[in-house]
């Protein structure tokens, strides 16, 4: 059974999360996403927040399931049994960062292999800094780029409602 870990903030889950979330989930039986708790970014959403907006963005797929971890996310894969960790590339900026955590990931785990994801076309230029933003000011232009259920959340969490 083939493992792969996607880790990331998620504050919150993206279109484009998901769009990398869901073409891992084909090519591998089982597909955790982890959630960091990452508090140094102070997110938006809690930790538990964020673990039920992704939930519910991933309801019905039981091959997915959604796990928080802490420390080094090597030590959490290699615990979980996973074979690979996920990665999303959107801009040239983001391969120089992950470059370097795929490189520090290998000294530290040589077996756990890193895959990358270039999500589809029209999410290439969305992160959840961007929607976060686009929500604050603007909150009916972040549909196409969250599930329903998300931006109704950032509405509320920016009392648009």
């Amino acid at each position: 059974m083939k493992l792969a870990i996607y880790a990331g903030t998620f504050d919150p889950v993206t279109n484009g999360h998901l769009d990398v979330l869901f073409r891992a989930a084909r090519l591998f039986d089982t597909v955790v996403i982890a959630v960091a708790p990452n508090a140094g970014k102070h997110p938006l959403f809690s930790l538990a927040e964020r673990m039920d907006l992704i939930r519910e963005s991933v309801a019905g797929r039981e091959r997915i399931l959604v796990e928080t971890f802490d420390g080094l996310l090597v030590d959490y894969a290699r615990a979980r049994g996973a074979v690979a960790l996920i990665r999303g590339l959107r801009v040239v900026s983001d391969f120089e960062y992950e470059f370097q955590m795929t490189q520090m990931n290998r000294e530290l785990q040589p077996e756990m292999e890193t895959i990358f994801f270039m999500p589809s076309q029209q999410f290439t230029f969305t992160s959840s800094t961007i929607v976060k933003q686009v929500a604050l000011f603007d909150p009916g232009r972040i549909a196409n780029y969250v599930p329903l259920h998300v931006a109704a959340a950032l509405n509320k969490r920016f009392g648009h409602c």
